[in-house]
């Protein structure tokens, strides 16, 4: 059997200039930066994600999660947070990706798909023409008051592995991901980007020796088969 491809890494809910560090530190390709969101974890104010934006390497990706949903808004907190990735944490409208990209030439777009079922599949087959990457995530954007992220659950990774197989975009997976299920996400669902927030804090902060294992569980995963 071929090696499993080595994913990559993001690294959500970057709070500080340092954690972002710690973050790169440790092989993280992409950043989140999270913006007013109605529930869950890591919110910043866009004064400091504009300050995180700006400290970190060329090389690595900066995402602003958003919750907003028309165009004009996105751009604005686009404009100032200047992050190179935008992360649409709600459902939009279609013609909105094209404002989107006509407005922000070079931003990259990714949709989060919420794996509440398999009628998930379909929702992100339909997003996938107007976007970069989609991410797999374990909210619910119909609950009476929106998960849009951060809620620390696994969902069923059969219907995100569906999904993956079924894009030729890259795909995102999150959801309650941690040291110690990591390798298996990674060799159930072969993601191009693994995406993490509290599987690697400890009471909100960023644990380095969490971090640390969690990349080796990656890196174990990846070369074992």
């Amino acid at each position: 059997m071929q090696p499993t491809r080595y994913p990559r890494v993001k690294i959500c809910c970057i709070s500080s200039v340092q954690e972002a560090r710690l973050a790169v530190s440790h092989g993280a390709s992409a950043l989140g930066l999270v913006s007013l969101m109605p529930s869950g974890p890591g919110v910043i104010d866009e004064e400091v994600i504009e300050e995180i934006a700006a400290s970190i390497p060329p090389s690595v990706s900066s995402f602003l999660l958003t919750s907003k949903q028309d165009a004009q808004s996105i751009v604005a907190q686009q404009k100032r947070c200047r992050t190179n990735t935008i992360q649409l944490c709600d459902r939009i409208e279609s013609d909105v990706y094209q404002q989107l990209r006509d407005s922000m030439p070079g931003i990259a777009l990714v949709q989060v798909i919420h794996i509440i079922g398999r009628e998930s599949i379909d929702e992100a087959i339909a997003a996938a023409p107007f976007v970069n990457a989609v991410l797999l995530d374990s909210g619910n954007p119909k609950a009476s008051i929106k998960e849009l992220g951060g809620t620390g659950r696994v969902h069923d990774w059969s219907v995100s592995r569906t999904i993956r197989e079924a894009l030729s975009i890259p795909v995102f997976l999150a959801g309650g991901l941690n040291p110690d299920n990591v390798g298996r996400a990674v060799r159930e669902v072969a993601p191009f980007c693994l995406d993490v927030c509290s599987g690697v804090r400890t009471e909100g902060k960023l644990d380095e020796d969490k971090l640390s294992r969690f990349f080796e569980s990656i890196r174990a995963a990846a070369t074992r088969w």
